[in-house]
């Protein structure tokens, strides 16, 4: 659904840059195209830099990176930013073939955050399975449900994965939102299924950025939401890790991303979608998924 949408808004988002350059501008057709490919960049530019106004709008106290260090972390969230939303999700089936868990080896679950799908994971699952790990993914549609209606979908896979391998659990890695899905599941379910949980910038007490939202998905993340008091009850009855990102531009304030219970690990200076990409975050996970395959 995701990627198919994408798709969709790319082509009516050109067509409408197209057509005010050509009808309303007479430009000719290599300045419209050029036009397009601007607005397109533009308008993205324009959202990550919402993104990390919001983010520095309602930081946490953190040490300050410097204006060059700074920079660079905006530019590289901006990359990924496009690099996701238009060559990797839109055509998430080149990057992103089906899973290949193992039989016989616990396997590692991916489950993305909001407004995005399984292909977000199709780097760090390479790497994951370059270091021997058993790993698979799930999409999670409608992609702007409630966080409870995504849930079973997760339960599902679970099922499915434990099944198709033989094991009798599965880690789980979520980034994102992904993580409150995966709580929700525990909630529900208990942890007979799932031997550790590692959330990756997760909004455990919601974000400000979800105030901007689309989706009940998104009014369930605004901080103070009922979901989140409700989910503030239970227990984590289990080995959970929350790697929290101090300069997150979509989780804000950043200390949200705190979880009672959990063990804290602080991340890299990264922005919230190029931390997917990141060889020093994934050798990180890699790490802390190869210790609960040790503590089995």
């Amino acid at each position: 659904m995701v990627p198919l949408s994408l798709l969709i808004w790319i082509g009516l988002e050109t067509a409408l840059y197209l057509a005010i350059a050509r009808l309303g501008l007479q430009a000719d057709w290599a300045y419209a195209a050029a036009g397009a490919v601007g607005g397109i960049l533009g308008m993205r530019a324009g959202i990550v830099a919402i993104t990390w106004m919001f983010g520095m709008a309602f930081a946490s106290p953190a040490p300050r990176l410097g204006a060059g260090r700074t920079a660079r972390l905006m530019l590289e969230e901006y990359a990924a930013f496009l690099f996701t939303f238009i060559l990797v999700l839109p055509f998430e089936r080149l990057w992103m073939p089906a899973d290949r868990p193992r039989t016989g080896q616990e396997p590692i679950l991916l489950v993305h955050g909001y407004g995005c799908s399984r292909g977000v994971w199709w780097l760090l699952r390479r790497r994951l399975e370059a270091a021997g790990h058993s790993v698979a993914s799930l999409s999670l549609t409608p992609p702007y449900a409630s966080l409870g209606k995504l849930e079973p979908l997760l339960n599902a896979r679970i099922e499915a994965l434990c099944k198709a391998t033989g094991s009798s659990q599965v880690q789980l890695l979520a980034h994102s939102m992904g993580g409150l899905i995966c709580r929700s599941y525990l909630a529900r379910h208990g942890r007979d299924r799932v031997s550790r949980l590692l959330t990756l910038a997760t909004p455990h007490h919601g974000t400000e950025l979800a105030r901007l939202g689309f989706g009940r998905n998104a009014r369930e993340m605004e901080p103070g939401s009922l979901w989140l008091s409700d989910m503030a009850g239970e227990p984590l009855n289990g080995p959970t890790i929350s790697l929290r990102n101090a300069y997150d531009n979509y989780i804000m304030p950043q200390d949200n991303q705190r979880l009672a219970g959990a063990r804290d690990i602080e991340l890299p200076p990264v922005g919230h979608l190029a931390m997917l990409y990141d060889r020093q975050v994934a050798t990180l996970l890699i790490d802390c998924c190869s210790e609960g395959n040790k503590t089995q």
